[in-house]
């Protein structure tokens, strides 16, 4: 039996098997999924896991369900390309004929000491179980420091808002606004919200160091019961190890059919690929589309047919009844967005097996 082997079972590796179950898979062929959890997390929505707002029952999605697809759970450890093996923790190695790697990411520290052990994270479901564990455990009137004012930084600090209106909550960002890769309206109406909610954020900060309870802002001293990290993200450390080319992030570099360049049987997906925009959930989802596509025809002996990725937009939440978005150079504000956005993740929660 041949073996198409896909590692990570979050937006691009489930996109990839639901796409291929709903197609035909050779009778000689089987599809495997790896992922260390027995269901996906809905990661574009932790920001509430953290905050509180929402069990983490409610950000499940349990995998399909087919005799065609193998589900295998574990810690995936390294891939070996030229042997065509993967080896896990406390298992037999894995054979494939082709793999899709779609690990996701981690938090990037950009070499700031201090930053990993003294900082909290949200970008697993470990993680962010014990991120919510610690900022529910704060005393009245302490103080939150969300580290990056991004888009998970931005609603972090909102739904935290919404859940506990007695802390004292701040974003730093090393820009001067948050949210510098938006348009400057939709910067101004989400600092606006800030204002109006008492959340303080503060531009122009260069974090030198952390200790326990503290922030340096070069020499100046931040004091801080919890910090939360929203700064940056990077390839996982086995795709880091890769010694293949990447980009100036450490993204795998990809062909225009996902794979990599020296070994055509192994796709690259989402946050671990190259990609001409920035790494998202859409972005995964559209690229494990295609790649599905992709194999399914050369199942079939046939050339792929694959357009342009296009993406639909970006949309964001200020709490339970505000939100922002851009939507091609159109910004939105207000209630719409915050209605849309509440439908994307009905949609991901029930468009499953």
């Amino acid at each position: 039996m041949k073996r198409f082997v896909i590692l990570g079972g979050g937006y691009g590796g489930i996109t990839i098997a639901q796409t291929l179950l709903e197609g035909h898979i050779p009778d000689d062929t089987t599809v495997m999924l790896i992922d260390r959890m027995p269901f996906q997390g809905l990661k574009t929505e932790y920001y509430a896991l953290v905050a509180g707002t929402v069990s983490d029952y409610d950000l499940r999605v349990q995998y399909p369900t087919d005799p065609r697809l193998v589900l295998k759970h574990g810690e995936v450890h390294d891939v070996d390309l030229a042997s065509r093996l993967i080896h896990m923790e406390g298992e037999d190695p894995i054979s494939y004929d082709w793999l899709a790697i779609a690990l996701g990411c981690t938090d990037r520290y950009h070499d700031i000491p201090g930053a990993e052990e003294h900082s909290t994270s949200l970008q697993t479901f470990s993680a962010a179980r014990q991120t919510y564990r610690l900022l529910n455990d704060i005393k009245p009137y302490g103080q939150v420091t969300i580290v990056g004012g991004g888009l998970s930084g931005v609603e972090v600090a909102a739904e935290l808002r919404e859940a506990r209106r007695d802390l004292n909550i701040q974003i730093l960002d090393r820009g001067q606004n948050i949210l510098s890769a938006f348009p400057g309206k939709l910067q101004r109406y989400v600092s606006s919200w800030f204002n109006e909610h008492d959340v303080r954020t503060v531009g122009g900060v260069s974090v030198s160091r952390l200790e326990r309870g503290i922030i340096y802002n070069r020499n100046e001293r931040m004091d801080t019961d919890v910090t939360v990290w929203t700064a940056g993200i990077q390839p996982v450390p086995l795709v880091q190890r890769m010694n293949l080319q990447k980009d100036g992030q450490g993204r795998l570099i990809i062909d225009e059919h996902h794979r990599l360049p020296d070994h055509p049987e192994v796709f690259v997906v989402g946050d671990c690929a190259s990609l001409p925009f920035s790494p998202s959930a859409q972005a995964a989802g559209a690229q494990g589309k295609q790649i599905a596509e992709i194999i399914s025809a050369e199942w079939r002996n046939r050339p792929p047919r694959l357009s342009r990725i296009k993406l639909k937009g970006v949309l964001g939440s200020l709490g339970k009844k505000a939100g922002f978005g851009l939507m091609g150079r159109t910004a939105i504000m207000g209630r719409v967005p915050r209605v849309l956005k509440s439908g994307v993740l009905w949609r991901s929660k029930h468009h499953s097996g």
